[in-house]
């Protein structure tokens, strides 16, 4: 079962917010031959256990129309993979037969211009519309995110302890090995939800980038969390 595509409404509403955000990579959207306003929503399962949260789509996101087949989500689908599996796919299209296992969404569904991150105020921007598929389309509780950008926007429009307990959490040394229970609080009510935070798997990361695989497979294991059919 399928998340689907988005409603009319909810598709309105992220165009109209896009119509009205500069930096959008519209050369990008056009060499792909794809609309810059037509956000890049992962069509996961809603009754997937996990959710992947990340920052932005790249270009190879805007190529395909699908969050998470970048080199990054290249290289997190590919160790799902090997872990469900036991051997590496065969190739994308076996990464991408993925999706209908788990739950995907970014931060902001629009590629930026240089691949740099959306500024605060672009997030908090986007963030109810997110939040809302979160809240009322994913019926999970344990939510890996990638990147500072995406653990921390946990924290926008949130009472102020949540906003504080993130930023020290992510001071820990041992921030990707733990996790943080943390309330996502909208206009209907609230969820408890459980964050295992991961560092962002881009190449450009040269810190973190060797030892992704390693990281997010202890987090797999740890979480023991069977895919959804």
């Amino acid at each position: 079962m399928n998340a689907g595509p988005l409603d009319e409404t909810q598709r309105a509403a992220f165009r109209d917010l896009a119509a009205a955000t500069d930096g959008i990579d519209r050369a990008a959207y056009a060499a792909a031959d794809r609309d810059p306003l037509e956000p890049l929503i992962g069509e996961g399962n809603p009754r997937s256990p996990l959710c992947f949260l990340g920052r932005d789509p790249g270009r190879e996101e805007v190529k395909w129309g699908e969050p998470f087949v970048g080199a990054g989500g290249r290289l997190l689908r590919g160790v799902l993979f090997r872990h469900l599996h036991g051997h590496d796919a065969a190739d994308q299209a076996a990464l991408r037969g993925l999706t209908p296992h788990y739950f995907w969404l970014n931060t902001v569904p629009y590629k930026p211009i240089g691949n740099k991150a959306w500024s605060m105020s672009v997030k908090a921007r986007f963030q109810p519309l997110i939040r809302e598929l979160m809240l009322e389309r994913w019926q999970g509780r344990d939510v890996i995110t990638l990147g500072r950008e995406a653990f921390l926007w946990f924290g926008i429009d949130q009472p102020r302890p949540q906003r504080q307990a993130l930023e020290a959490f992510w001071r820990r040394d041992d921030r990707f090995e733990a996790s943080l229970d943390v309330s996502l609080r909208s206009s209907t009510g609230a969820r408890a939800l459980r964050l295992h935070p991961l560092p962002h798997p881009s190449p450009l990361n040269q810190r973190w980038f060797r030892q992704f695989a390693t990281l997010l497979e202890a987090r797999l294991s740890t979480l023991a969390i069977e895919p959804a059919r």
